[in-house]
Formats: structure tokens, sequence, C-alpha cells
């Protein structure tokens, strides 16, 4: 693209023609808005270590230090270990990221490049990269990033293999820079169509990609123009530019631009403003703070979102004379200008949600691991259904980041509708759960503020138990480490089908123990048809009448009304009929069909999902709903999800809570081969909590916390941020168990009441449908004996039943 027809290209804020002749000023007001508009309150960097392989290369560009001569004694390559010993100090740090900078294929030009690679048993750099980034992959929890400089794409394509991402600095795209006299003259790899042709085949790669421009080396502000929108069209047909680096030039002793003289200040905000006006409000704009250390808010004002990488461990190789800014400094400034300062992997958060597109397979896991739904890097060492972690995971942000900030008015109206009960968007929902710093403190707050208003300061729980008569199921959900199929032995416990002795004996002991509610829910068994379910009811009411019969997900209940040939709402009140009092909603995992088709691709549809509540309401059986989150999903999938139950319950009215149930990691067949994340966060856990409440209110009540799933510690922030129950005592717990879960299997009443006045709440013990609890039940409750042993009747393959397409009337 030559600068005439470049001009005419039209920018996502304004002509390009008309930031020529701009002043700085006006050009930061308005990229100013456009960064706000894309990023909010937060500004990023990455935590990292800088490892320069080899300081030989065959270019010899007029301003650069990084480049150095052979000299003897000197070697041409960093050793593995020496590699991996700064990588041991990064980890130490607390770093993400391993920089990997390197001159352009040294071997090329210089004989002793050549003789170390041979002697190591290499036949290029590329390869000994190679060789280092999987070492660095294999033996530390840091990802790689590489800047290698001009590669082909078969060696990108082996690259890959090993890093998250990858750079490239196009510095310019003006040819003029390569002749005579100019800075590029002599290096060949500084040629704008090679590094052009290498950032396009970057990108249909799939490589998450840096680059940008080095300002001050003898290009005009037109050629800077031109080599943005040049980077812009690859972007654009792409999508695999992360981030666009404006760096200034510095003068460096011992260099051929020693005397010349750097951009100001002035010339470095208008191309920063420039590049934020060019790409628009999505794209990351870096600026290196170490360049610039006196004017770190003037960076902020033109429009950066973004430090870049800054190492508590090595120096900047690069500029070896600008030390990097300590991480606290870093955050108090940003803060100054009303930035949270936010950590970022070496792959950037929109990158790092779609990971499956834009990372190799075996790269892939470790990411997951180590973000959360938003892509952002993991906080704290909480993890659903562990012990690990402490009180610390739960106050979320540092407090520098909120001290110079207040929450932003966009929240504010959000929070605002959701108190008077107005239906918000899902954009909207999006934006709570994206909160951080002062928003996020508002959101938890206003959360509460609105429990206190609906339900007051009692926090409910029922006395039950669960039975979970067969774990032996037909589906292939991969999430789930408590159904027993084919190829699933090797998980938690053996495959049982209770005996309906066992089920008849454990209704009568919860009864003993004060129980008013028996929890009943199993796998789809082979052999189970819909009488078998009919058959449990009967077993419950005939050992004792008065238990509350809880039971059977949508799942199960499709699964009964497909085996009779009956349409679901026909089997909803034969079931009704037989004893069932209310249904849990649960097997609603994500109510997006896209989720759906990775972590339960045979089960019920979103749409029919709801369908079965739907149909249950209308028969006159109540239910629960549920959302099991921390896996693969993203926010707007949770806001998707709270959307629909509110769009349900409007309808029907029929849900009696919302209970968020926490992805517990640890036995999940998904996240041991690497296809999930860690289960959500404290944050995320916390939230989930509050903006349920925000977003159902006034129609959904009651938010249950699952103190199975969050432990004592989440019980304690989720019931300080709108939850009001605490659920069942359960007596036998066994599908979070199952999946990892060590918070117990029971919760008596005298620990439940403990624990919620430890909060500052006043304990009740309710029915299922929160209703009084005969005062018997209750004084039994508190005395009930040890459980007895329980028995697990080994499963005994029998033929599967013929499954009826039918119409569901619904």
């Amino acid at each position: 693209m030559n600068l005439s027809a470049s001009i005419q290209a039209q920018s996502p804020g304004r002509p390009v023609r008309d930031l020529l002749g701009e002043s700085p000023s006006v050009l930061m007001t308005e990229a100013r808005t456009l960064r706000d508009k894309g990023h909010g309150d937060v500004i990023s960097y990455s935590r990292k270590v800088f490892i320069p392989l080899t300081q030989l290369c065959r270019d010899v560009c007029y301003y650069c230090t990084f480049s150095r001569a052979p000299r003897a004694g000197r070697p041409a390559y960093l050793t593995t270990d020496q590699v991996m010993d700064v990588v041991r100090q990064g980890e130490a740090a607390g770093c993400h990221e391993a920089l990997f900078t390197l001159g352009d294929k040294p071997e090329l030009r210089w004989d002793v490049a050549r003789r170390a690679l041979e002697q190591m048993g290499f036949a290029s750099t590329v390869d000994y990269l190679h060789a280092c980034a999987s070492k660095v992959v294999a033996e530390s929890r840091l990802l790689p990033h590489l800047n290698a400089g001009v590669l082909t794409t078969d060696e990108m394509r082996r690259l890959r293999e090993v890093s998250v991402s990858m750079g490239l600095m196009l510095e310019s795209a003006s040819p003029r820079l390569m002749e005579p006299g100019q800075v590029h003259f002599g290096s060949p790899d500084k040629d704008p169509t090679l590094r052009l042709k290498m950032i396009d085949e970057a990108g249909a790669l799939r490589i998450p990609f840096t680059s940008g421009l080095l300002i001050g080396i003898g290009e005009t502000r037109a050629e800077r123009v031109e080599s943005l929108l040049a980077l812009r069209h690859l972007h654009e047909r792409h999508g695999h530019l992360q981030e666009i680096i404006i760096q200034n030039f510095r003068a460096k002793p011992g260099t051929p631009m020693a005397r010349a003289p750097e951009p100001d200040l002035e010339d470095l905000l208008w191309t920063v403003a420039a590049a934020r006006i060019i790409f628009g409000a999505g794209m990351n704009i870096q600026a290196p703070p170490n360049l610039t250390p006196q004017d770190y808010g003037r960076l902020v004002e033109a429009g950066i979102n973004d430090w870049g990488g800054i190492s508590p461990v090595t120096r900047d190789h690069v500029n070896p004379e600008a030390p990097w800014p300590q991480v606290a400094v870093l955050e108090e400034r940003s803060a100054r200008a009303g930035k949270a300062l936010v950590e970022r992997l070496a792959i950037y958060p929109s990158w790092a949600e779609d990971s499956g597109r834009w990372l190799d397979p075996a790269i892939e896991p470790r990411v997951l691991k180590l973000v959360d739904a938003r892509g952002w890097p993991r906080t704290g060492q909480w993890i659903s259904g562990s012990q690990a972690g402490d009180a610390t995971d739960f106050q979320f942000d540092a407090p520098a980041a909120t001290q110079h900030s207040a929450a932003s008015s966009r929240v504010r109206r959000i929070l605002d509708r959701c108190r008077r009960g107005i239906t918000v968007g899902e954009a909207e929902v999006v934006d709570l759960f994206n909160a951080t710093g002062a928003d996020l403190a508002l959101v938890i707050a206003e959360a509460d503020r609105l429990r206190q208003e609906t339900v007051g300061d009692r926090v409910s729980f029922v006395v039950n138990r669960n039975i979970n008569y067969t774990n032996v199921c037909l589906y292939k959900c991969t999430f789930c480490a408590f159904s027993k199929g084919k190829g699933t032995e090797q998980l938690r416990g053996p495959a049982y089908d209770l005996s309906e002795a066992e089920v008849r004996r454990r209704v009568r002991e919860a009864w003993e123990r004060g129980a008013t509610e028996v929890c009943m829910q199993g796998g789809i068994h082979p052999g189970y048809t819909g009488e078998t379910y009919l058959n449990l009811l009967r077993m419950v009411k005939e050992e004792e009448p008065r238990m509350h019969i809880h039971a059977f997900s949508p799942l199960e209940v499709s699964h009964g009304a497909s085996t009779l040939g009956l349409p679901v709402s026909d089997y909803l009140r034969r079931l009704k009929e037989a004893g069932l009092g209310t249904l849990p909603g649960t097997a609603a995992e994500i109510l997006d069909d896209d989720v759906r088709a990775v972590i339960c691709p045979d089960k019920l549809s979103t749409q029919q999902w709801l369908d079965v509540l739907k149909a249950a309401h209308e028969t006159g059986l109540r239910t629960t709903s549920t959302i099991m989150f921390g896996h693969i999903e993203r926010p707007v999938h949770w806001a998707r999800h709270l959307l629909a139950l509110r769009t349900l319950q409007i309808d029907t009215g029929g849900i009696t809570e919302f209970v968020p149930l926490p992805f517990v990691p640890m036995e999940a067949p998904m996240f041991l081969r690497g296809r999930a994340r860690s289960g959500p966060t404290a944050r995320e856990a916390v939230l989930m909590h509050a903006v349920s409440r925000l977003v159902l209110n006034p129609y959904i009540r009651n938010i249950q916390v699952s103190w199975v799933k969050l432990g004592p510690l989440g019980v304690r922030a989720a019931l300080a941020a709108g939850a009001n129950d605490l659920g069942g005592t359960l007596m036998n717990e066994s599908i979070s168990r199952a999946a990892g879960s060590t918070h117990g299997q029971e919760m008596n009443p005298v620990a439940m009441e403990s624990l919620i006045q430890s909060c500052g709440r006043r304990p009740h013990q309710r029915t299922t449908a929160y209703g009084v609890v005969p005062e018997e039940q209750r004084a039994k409750s508190f005395v009930a004996a040890a459980l007895a042993p329980i028995e697990l009747t080994p499963f005994r393959p029998t033929r599967k039943p013929r499954v009826t397409a039918v119409h569901q009337e619904l």
C-alpha cells in the first residue's frame, strides 16, 4: 500500500488524512475515548523474564546495542542451564512469561555461531530456540513468547508448538530506510516487504502476534501512518495482532546514531494517539514505560492500555540503560491516571479465551490452567472443592487499584436498573461479571444490600439426605467424574446400582435423623425406564409418607418419559401422583448450546431443558435452578444463562432458588485431559452469587451457596455478596466428592448454624419449599446419631430399554 492510497483509507475513528496535521492534544482526546470504550478502567502488563538467547545478529542496524560482534571468551549462545536458571528466578518472582529475544539468524554471518550450534547438535538458531522453549514448557510454569527475527512459515509452524505468542516489530514500512545512509542499510532482515510477509504468514498460522513501530529513526509521520495502516490491513485479514507497540528511539553510546536526536514527548504522544485512532477501541496499544520514565500519565492520556512486559528479575537487554519500573510504582502511577493495573499473560485475554483456535493443542492445557473465564491470569490459590487458599484469595484487587478511582457511571447505571427489577441486556450482565476494583466492590455491596432488603438477615438450610441411586450413565458429559460408563472405570469408585433395601434403609435413617427431604438423582442407567423412577418414589413414600421427595433432573424426566412413550407433561403428572414434591433444576450446566456441544453433547439442548422446567411448573411442581461454571465457558455465557432463567421465571414463577455450582476440576475428565480451566477463581465464585442476586431480582428471591464446593471461606464471602441459603445438610454427598471435593459429605445442623452465626447472620432451618419445619423433626436433627455405613450395590448389566422418540407436548 503506498501513501497516496493509504491516506484515503478510513480509520475506525476518523479519515486518516486528518491525522497528519492534527495536534497531539486533539488526537489524545479522541484516543482516550476510544481506549476507554474498549478497555474501561483496566491497564495491563506482563510479568516476565527476558532471555537474550544470543546477541549475535547478521544485521547492522545503526541504533542497536543489543546486537554484539563476537568476542573471545564470550559464548555465542546462552546454555540451557543458563536459560533455566533465569526461568527459575522468574518462577520465584511470580512471573508468567519467558520472553526470548535474539538476533536474526547469526549463523548466516558468524562462524562462531555456526560452530557453537554444531557443537550443541543443532542445525540452526531456530532449532536451538525450539529446544530451549520446549524445556521451559516442560520444566516450568512460564509461557514462552518468541522474538526471533524474520522466520519462514515452516519455522513459525514449529515454534508455535512451544510458545503462546510471537513477535516482530515492523519498525517502519518505508523502504527508504533501507537506502545507503539510512538506519537499515546493510540489514537484510529489516526489509519491510519481508517483515510484512512474515506477519501475514503468522496470521495464517493463527499465531497471536506482537508488532509495532520504532519512531525517530528517520521516518516521517506520513510513513508512520502508512506503517500502521499496513499492519491494520493484516490484522483485518487474520485478527492475530494482539498488540501494537509504539517504541521511541533512544540514542545509545557506541552506535552510529549516538548523537541523533530522539523523538520528543509530543511526537511520541501523537504517534500513540494516531495508532489508537487507526486501530480502534479494541486493539491493545503499548508504549514501554522505561523509555519514558517521567511521563507515565501522559502515555495513558494518549490512549495506551498496556505497559508491556515488566521484569522483577532481568534487565531490558534491548535498552539496558533504561531500568524497568517496579510493579508497585507502575500500579501507583496507573491508579493516579484512574486505571487499575492488571497482570496478563504473554497471550492476551481475548486470544486466551479462544485458545482452541490460537494455540497448539500441546500448549493450550497450560494456558487453560492459568486463566480465568476472561482470559486473565488466575489470582489466589483457592480452587473449588479443595482445601487450597486462604482469606486473602477473597480480597480480589490490590488496595491501590481502588484508592484513586470510584465506581464507573456505567456500572452504577446497570446496578440501578437491577435494583428496580428492570431486565438488563446481555452486554450489561457481562459488564457486571467483568467488574474489577471499585466496580467490583460496588457490585458485591449492592448485591448484599439487595439481599438484606429482599430476605433480611436469615440464612436458611434444609436437613436432607442425598440418595444417588446409581452412578451408571449412558451419557458422556466431559465434566462428570461421578458417572460410570465405558472408559471411566479408572475414576473414583466402582459402578453401583442401589438395591431397593438400601434405598429404603436410607430413607428411614434420614427421617430418624431429622430430615424432611430426600434428594434423589443418578446417572442415566441403561436399564432404567420411566417405571424405575416411579418405583423409587413409591419406595420413599411407603417407608415414610411425610418425607418430601426432591428428585430427578430434567434429563432423567425426559429419559423416563421417552422410555414410556409419553409426552413429558404427562409423565410429570404421573411422577407427581406417585409422590414427587419438587424437581432439582440440575443438568443445566450452561444454558448455551455452543458450550453444551462441547461439555455435554448428547444431553438436552438449552430449549429442551427449559421446556422440561416449564412443563413441571405448569404441572404444579416447583423446581430449583442451577449453573455449573468455571470450565470452558465465558462471562457472556453466564449472562445468557441468567437471562434465560429470568425469562422462564417471569413466565411461570416456579423456581424456588438459584444455585451456583462451581466446577470442581480435580477428577473431572475434561480437566485431566487438559481441556478445561481449573474451576472458577474466588472472585468469579463470589461474583456469580452477587450478579445472580442482582440480575434475577425480584423474581428469584433465594440465592444458595454450595458449602460442598466453596468451603467455609467461600461460604462466608458468598453470604456477604447476596446469598441467603446454604442448601442441604446432605448426609451423603457423592457427586462433588467424586470430582475431588474435600469439604465433606455432611454438614449437620449444629455446624450449619455455627457457620452462619460466624458470619453475623441468623440461621433458619426450613423445608424444601421454604416452609416451617415440624418441631419434632427439628429437635431430632440436633441430636442425630452417626450415620450407619452405606452399601453400594454392585452394578449388574441389564438390557437397555427401548427409547421412543415422541413429540413432547410441553
